[in-house]
């Protein structure tokens, strides 16, 4: 009876060696009977030990999502996506699911996206995420992350998309964020505080938005002088001041210019002639001064121009044509003569830095003006 129990257990362990146990699979990295080496059992292990991990922190799981989080076959896993047997994507959008991040997500390194809009997380960011190798879009946008710019998400090597829209974070906007090779920043209705990094300039971003801080300061003087790749910057209700940097019109491809609900003041720059694309152009509710000039209003891509309330003291003819262009214009409550929905007088007798110096080159329709900003730029401290 011994040796039958000895020679059963022999037999047992010769199977545990040849297929891999229960599961299966062949050991030396050599193909199993369900097609995956042993390599891709061991990445699904780690997608596994990751996934029960982040499981056990949420709280609250309103849609059931993780119902499905059961058994080792994270694959089948509700918002888990999968190619070559590997966890690629994680899109969990609109769960409603409460609780954290865990740093047992690091495991994950085949993951090339990480979408979490419209969740209620808490907590900051595991610094484990920067071991992410292969994360492209990280969207983080509609929660509840505190604390400062979680700045390990800028050591993720190949990191392209940025949403951190819609949370808690505050402190200073690092300098570091703006050097990434990132295409989309969005930093929008957060706390960040201070002034906008000098760095900006440097961005290769298409899509930049800082709208609803409480950033402080000017916009940057390099701003516009690096690239031309930008098609989008919002910097709308935050406490800016100062002029808006000639270099605007270094960004031959924008689209997109909103710096409304500042405290920016001096003219509208001549460079903003350069955009060529520009469709909106937002600069309401600051503190603007001059005559809307020209060459604003032939820009031939303008869809909708706002100036109203600052303290523009007038605009020509070009400016008029504008709604004849079905192209929207509001001026109202500026200073503008002989037009309705304007300041009272006694507003007008006051502007607004009046004595503000504003960089400006002048004949901007006389040169090229990519070259123009270049050779201005060599001259800029």
């Amino acid at each position: 009876m011994e040796e039958k129990t000895k020679l059963l257990l022999l037999s047992l362990l010769f199977l545990v060696a040849v297929h891999g146990g229960a599961g299966g699979f062949v050991g030396g990295g050599r193909t199993t009977r369900n097609g995956w080496s042993n390599s891709n059992t061991s990445t699904l292990n780690n997608a596994y030990i990751a996934l029960q991990a982040w499981k056990s922190a949420i709280k609250d799981d309103p849609k059931g999502i993780l119902n499905s989080w059961v058994g080792s076959n994270v694959c089948d896993y509700k918002g888990v996506f999968c190619q070559d047997s590997s966890v690629t994507g994680i899109d969990l959008n609109h769960g409603g699911l409460e609780g954290i991040l865990v740093k047992e997500l690091s495991l994950l390194k085949d993951m090339t996206l990480l979408h979490l809009n419209s969740n209620s997380f808490t907590g900051t960011i595991p610094d484990s995420l920067k071991d992410l190798f292969a994360l492209t879009e990280l969207d983080l946008s509609n929660n509840q992350f505190s604390g400062p710019f979680p700045t390990i998400i800028l050591q993720i090597p190949n990191l392209a998309y940025l949403d951190l829209r819609f949370n808690l974070f505050s402190g200073p906007i690092p300098e570091l964020v703006f050097t990434k090779n990132l295409d989309a920043i969005l930093l929008n209705n957060n706390n960040f505080e201070g002034q906008i990094p000098q760095s900006l300039g440097n961005s290769p971003a298409s899509v930049i938005n800082l709208a609803n801080n409480k950033l402080t300061g000017d916009i940057p003087i390099s701003f516009g002088y690096s690239g031309s790749g930008l098609k989008e910057i919002l910097f709308l209700n935050n406490q800016l001041s100062g002029c808006i940097p000639q270099g605007i019109g270094m960004w031959s491809d924008l689209q997109v210019f909103d710096a409304s609900f500042n405290s920016l003041m001096g003219h509208i720059p001549d460079s903003i002639s350069c955009l060529e694309d520009i469709e909106v152009l937002n600069v309401a509710h600051n503190e603007l001064s001059g005559e809307l000039p020209d060459l604003v209003c032939e820009l031939k891509s303008l869809m909708n121009l706002s100036v109203a309330y600052n303290f523009f003291s007038g605009f020509s003819q070009e400016c008029g044509k504008l709604y004849g262009r079905n192209v929207g214009f509001d001026f109202a409550l500026n200073c503008i003569p002989g037009r309705e929905m304007q300041r009272p007088e006694p507003e007008c007798d006051m502007i607004p830095g009046g004595s503000l110096s504003c960089l400006r080159i002048p004949s901007m329709k006389s040169f090229s003006c990519g070259t123009s900003f270049r050779s201005s730029n060599s001259r800029i401290p």
